[in-house]
């Protein structure tokens, strides 16, 4: 069958004379663009794939389409570090040049196998616009950090009876001496599911059925996006991203969302026995998210601080999106918390701490944040509504509000020029509960704020696009509420 052919599908080889230098000149002068975030010089970035510490470094590799702020050909891009703090960028790590890949290299992870890091991802076939199929790949990482391509590519060609062109994202990982591949999939009546593959040696693979996940979605859900599955503390943790749920109370008001379960995986039965699910982070940039085993073996998660179809300020700039700081991942009564990883620490390079006391009203306590670490202690023992607003100026501001009569936090970004996303609302929230004081931990990156309350009890992240000057931390509260306030001077950790 003849392949689909369009303008976006070209690779790195493609460029033409001086045009990749024209887009770096062009994004490189952007007021929002990342100072330790991972994020792309030009082009726009989504899924973090590959996640990796290996042979003694951290190994980032990213969705990248190098030509603009759009969804084209993907490749993965690639950064290391030795700290998880100062990165350095790497050539491509993948070039979809290869018929097996034809219309890009899609989302995947990494496994350690004797020595080498196994790079599995989804080699993605367009014949139409919208008719597709999806072959599974592999490349290999050598100690000296060489990747090269699978000689016998694809290692699964095609998809399964019963499923439609959209398979992807595997993740593999070995359990009771084999290995196992999990895919996100969508059946052939349109909805979601998670497929299971087998292997003696992680590169030869059988097809072993469909994962029962005992959670009842609602017939909405036609796609289960980047499973991604590991133990912690004594339990199983799946994670996914549905597309199609719909929103239901504080929950799913994003275009996409990602879930997490917590119970057993039985992968020899294809059942996962949920105890708990719920969604994972109530921001409004947050999907595709991956986890890692750690230096220390921690478990650390990295997502794409983006979401798909949605136009974003920097796109004129032709660059898109960054990855969130790296968090670790821990269980705290059965849930899923999430908190910034203590080697950020050391970003640090100046801090400062003030206390100040309010009665009522709003008072601006800061006219200088931009490229910071954020500590807060609330206290408040009679107030009913009072927050924080980020990147605050007399027309602009992000809003984080509290609300003791709800028990929730509400988190809204209406207020700047540079809007966005309006379609999906300006206000996502949370259930919280709230006592006589709140802790909250805030990374401020230019463009980026990423929000964690009471030690990872509620995250959120979202991209704001502030005009010059909006740079304020204004305190409110419609009762007494006295705040303790560190501010953390961060380094530059990635080359803009």
């Amino acid at each position: 069958m003849e392949r689909y052919t369009e303008e976006k599908y070209r690779t790195l080889y493609d460029a033409k004379e001086n045009e990749l230098e024209r887009l770096r000149e062009k994004s490189a002068e952007s007021a929002w663009k990342p100072a330790y975030h991972i994020h792309p010089q030009y082009g726009l970035i989504n899924d973090p794939n590959g996640l990796a510490y290996f042979n003694g470094e951290f190994h980032v590799f990213y969705q990248w389409y190098p030509f603009g702020a759009m969804h084209g050909m993907k490749h993965w891009a690639h950064v290391k570090s030795a700290d998880l703090v100062n990165w350095d960028r790497l050539p491509a790590a993948l070039v979809p040049v290869e018929d097996y890949e034809s219309h890009g290299a899609y989302s995947g992870a990494s496994l350690e196998v004797d020595g080498m890091l196994y790079l599995y991802y989804t080699g993605n076939i367009k014949y139409s616009a919208e008719e597709r199929s999806a072959n599974q790949c592999l490349a290999i990482m050598d100690q000296e950090g060489k990747i090269q391509k699978y000689e016998n590519n694809p290692i699964i060609e095609g998809v399964p009876q019963g499923y439609t062109g959209h398979v992807r994202d595997p993740k593999v990982f070995e359990k009771n001496g084999r290995y196992y591949m999990l895919l996100g999939a969508q059946r052939e009546n349109l909805t979601g599911a998670i497929i299971v593959y087998e292997s003696g040696n992680a590169i030869d693979w059988s097809f072993k059925g469909e994962l029962n996940l005992q959670i009842d979605f609602p017939d909405s859900v036609y796609m289960l996006e980047c499973p991604d599955y590991f133990e912690l503390d004594g339990k199983d943790v799946l994670i996914f991203s549905p597309q199609g749920l719909k929103p239901e109370g504080h929950d799913y008001h994003n275009l996409y969302n990602v879930m997490y379960a917590v119970g057993h995986l039985d992968v020899e039965a294809l059942s996962f026995e949920p105890e708990n699910f719920q969604e994972l982070e109530k921001g409004f940039d947050f999907y595709a998210p991956q986890t890692f085993a750690g230096k220390h073996n921690e478990r650390l998660l990295f997502s794409w601080a983006g979401m798909g179809e949605i136009d974003y300020p920097s796109d004129k700039e032709d660059w898109a999106h960054c990855l969130s700081i790296p968090r670790e991942l821990c269980l705290v009564d059965g849930k899923l918390a999430q908190r910034p990883a203590d080697m950020l620490k050391q970003l640090r390079v100046k801090s400062e701490t003030s206390s100040v006391t309010i009665e009522s009203g709003s008072l601006m306590i800061d006219e200088g944040i931009g490229q910071h670490e954020l500590e807060f202690k609330l206290d408040t023992v009679d107030a009913d509504i009072f927050g924080i607003e980020l990147f605050a100026s007399e027309k602009e501001g992000l809003v984080l509000e509290f609300d003791r009569s709800s028990q929730a936090v509400s988190l809204n970004r209406e207020k700047f020029a540079s809007s966005f996303g309006g379609e999906y609302g300006f206000v996502r929230s949370s259930e919280l509960k709230i006592d006589s004081s709140v802790r909250v931990q805030v990374f401020i990156d230019h463009s980026i704020a990423e929000i964690f309350i009471n030690d990872g009890e509620a995250v959120f992240t979202a991209r704001v696009f502030p005009e010059k000057g909006s740079n304020g931390i204004r305190l409110f509260s419609d009762k007494k509420v006295s705040c303790t306030y560190t501010k953390h001077e961060l380094k530059q950790g990635i080359t803009r």
